[in-house]
């Protein structure tokens, strides 16, 4: 590599961690703001996580399926892409 891709490749690698710091930053604000209303969207997000089958693991790396799971089945609905045209660039992959 060129000594000018390395350092685009290290300034983007800076930025990178940089806002990944800041957004975990501006979280940790937000959950000590609002602690009942991000306890429930992490639950939603668990069990959204859980049934499309990947695991959580807790702070002793067990994981906690199931041991959460206090909604009846069909409660919580994905709510749909509206991608389904053929000329839809989104494929349904995360972004």
């Amino acid at each position: 590599m060129s000594e000018r891709r390395m350092a685009t490749a290290m300034n983007m690698a800076v930025r990178q961690r940089n806002y990944r710091r800041a957004r975990d930053r501006a979280l940790a604000r937000l959950a000590q703001a609002y602690p009942e209303l991000y306890k429930e969207y992490l639950l939603e997000e668990q069990v959204s996580d859980e049934r499309m089958g990947k695991k959580w693991l807790d702070i002793t790396g067990s994981t906690t399926t199931g041991k959460f799971d206090t909604r009846t089945e069909g409660s919580y609905v994905i709510p749909p892409t509206h991608n389904d045209s053929k000329n839809q660039g989104n494929n349904g992959g995360e972004a």
